[in-house]
């Protein structure tokens, strides 16, 4: 029986070769490496990594592409497939029966749209909870205007709270655009292949998980001003005071702060 694409998981199939290619040139594989997958599908990009990858785990959600998968590549002794849903897994737990497959260094992966922001943050952490585990580079293919989130500077509209959330744990890179022609079926979104490099950071916030609410509230609202987002924990005359000590305007947006504005505006208000 063959295997159409789920709208329920929110499956769209890339068959460009030549972006096959881009992923796999991108992520710069070793034959040290290894590799995590999220959302094999029909597995074309599998078959690269495990090829060029010391070690693949793959996480697949959908029972009948699991069935197709481990008919294809179930005897390949570096590849190690898990069904479930990755938001939910306990990975760690899992791995304990396959501790090879555990400390796997890059991500590479075509991750569904809807669930982009999710994986992000299970594979970086949050500011609060940085991940324990840092890697050494995430490549995903992801809705475009979610690339251009994650990569946005400052008093641009696609500028938030996750651009901000990300920026603060790995710097982040869109390599090239991919047309929804591109997938099948075709999305009604063209999409971009996007590195992630997570980092130490070099100047954390005092207070990490105080800094992780302010950027929330402080976006809660994106039209308002600044100091009308924060008003349930600063007075108006008080954090205007702060603004200009800041030196910044006291008109200003959320959007409208760097990352190392809401760090500064963060440790001041902390410190109250």
């Amino acid at each position: 029986m063959a295997i159409r694409p789920s709208k329920k998981f929110g499956q769209h199939w890339l068959k460009n070769k030549n972006v096959l290619d881009r992923i796999i040139l991108t992520a710069q594989l070793k034959s040290s490496d290894r590799i995590l997958e999220i959302g094999p599908g029909k597995g074309v990009l599998t078959q690269r990594l495990f090829t060029q990858a010391e070690r693949l785990l793959s996480v697949e959600i959908d029972r009948y592409l699991c069935k197709l998968l481990v008919n294809k590549y179930g005897e390949v002794d570096n590849f190690l497939l898990l069904e479930g849903d990755f938001l939910q897994l306990d990975i760690r737990e899992l791995l304990q029966n396959f501790p090879q497959f555990a400390n796997y260094n890059k991500v590479v992966a075509n991750i569904p749209y809807n669930i982009t922001g999710p994986i992000i943050e299970k594979l970086l952490g949050t500011i609060s909870k940085p991940a324990e585990k840092q890697l050494e580079s995430i490549v995903l293919l992801v809705q475009k205007e979610v690339g251009k989130r994650l990569v946005a500077e400052p008093n641009n509209k696609t500028y938030g709270a996750l651009t901000v959330k990300v920026q603060y744990l790995a710097d982040c890179e869109i390599i090239c655009d991919v047309p929804a022609k591109d997938f099948y079926p075709q999305p009604k979104v063209d999409s971009v292949i996007i590195k992630i490099i997570p980092r130490d950071i070099a100047q954390p916030a005092d207070h990490p998980k105080f800094l992780d609410s302010l950027i929330k509230l402080g976006f809660s609202s994106r039209r308002k001003m600044l100091k009308n987002n924060l008003k349930s924990i600063i007075g108006t005359e008080e954090l205007t005071t702060i603004l200009d000590h800041l030196n910044l305007n006291s008109q200003v947006r959320a959007e409208n702060l760097s990352l190392r504005e809401w760090i500064n505006l963060s440790n001041t208000l902390n410190s109250l």
